[in-house]
């Protein structure tokens, strides 16, 4: 015959000595964990931080929004926007100023323009820490992306993949791992809808008013419900820029309360409909 014995909570097993309040206290406190570990411990309503070094963007928004407050280093970061070749610059600009400023090397490869070196000088950037690989198929660009970021040579890779495959962004994100550089890779808006295993994603528009205007896909935090607009003129228009051109949107909005009939010119009028005058009745006898 078995026999089930149970104590209920808070009761002793017989000849077991009773806990004094100190000790049931000191058993029911926790243990502090070593500071590693607690970075490494990410509840999922609160921001991540970072458990690697990060480079700040140079824009206190954005980060405010990132975990660690900046780009993370040994981790990919993916800059999603409509055409190539526009707004990485002025995005990551400020982050390279500082790595340059460190002596460090800004490494891109498969740029689909050439870099402006009068407008890199505009950004405070020195071309002599400027690397530029030039690959043009999507092997090459590939390849050479992955031997760079193993070689962790680069103050930061800036790499230009659209046609990059699932698979090969997350052996490119192992890879990163080993790297201490921000990893930066460029891809289409349309990579929106597909899978990644970049740890941040961020979608970038270009605004009116020379702002560009973010939207945070991913990160190790809550969803980012709304955008950040980070004001960015290009570099050369700073100076020149009058009041009312860094602000076209006025302009904008006041040739419209103006109404649309005095913004069209006369040369256009009968192709948006309107009546020409009809000639004197006696020109239009004779010429029947």
């Amino acid at each position: 015959m078995a026999i089930s014995l149970s104590w209920a909570d808070g009761d002793n097993m017989p000849g077991a000595p009773a806990p004094s309040s100190r000790t049931t206290g000191a058993a029911l406190r926790p243990i502090p964990l070593p500071h590693a570990v607690e970075s490494a411990i990410w509840r999922g309503d609160a921001l991540g931080t970072s458990v690697t070094t990060t480079i700040s963007t140079g824009f206190d928004a954005l980060d405010a929004e990132l975990p660690g407050n900046g780009w993370p280093c040994q981790s990919l970061t993916e800059v999603l926007q409509v055409q190539a070749s526009v707004l990485e610059w002025r995005l990551l600009a400020p982050a390279m100023r500082t790595l340059v400023g460190q002596g460090k090397q800004i490494v891109i490869v498969g740029s689909p323009k050439p870099p402006h070196l009068p407008g890199l000088k505009h950004l405070g950037l020195d071309e002599r820490h400027l690397v530029w690989i030039q690959a043009d198929r999507p092997v090459e660009r590939l390849w050479a992306t992955e031997q760079l970021i193993k070689a962790n040579a680069a103050g930061m890779l800036v790499s230009w993949l659209p046609q990059a495959r699932q698979e090969q962004i997350r052996r490119l994100q192992v890879c990163a791992q080993r790297c201490d550089a921000p990893v930066i890779l460029c891809r289409p808006a349309a990579a929106e809808h597909e899978a990644s295993a970049a740890p941040l994603r961020l979608q970038v528009r270009l605004g009116v008013d020379w702002e560009l205007h973010i939207h945070l896909l991913k990160r190790k935090g809550p969803p980012h419900a709304g955008g950040l607009t980070l004001p960015s003129v290009p570099g050369g228009l700073e100076a020149i820029l009058t009041p009312r051109l860094r602000h076209p949107s006025r302009l904008i909005a006041a040739r419209k309360r103006q109404g649309l009939a005095q913004d069209i010119s006369p040369e256009f009028s009968h192709a948006m409909g309107s009546p020409s005058p009809r000639p004197p009745s006696g020109r239009s006898a004779a010429a029947h």
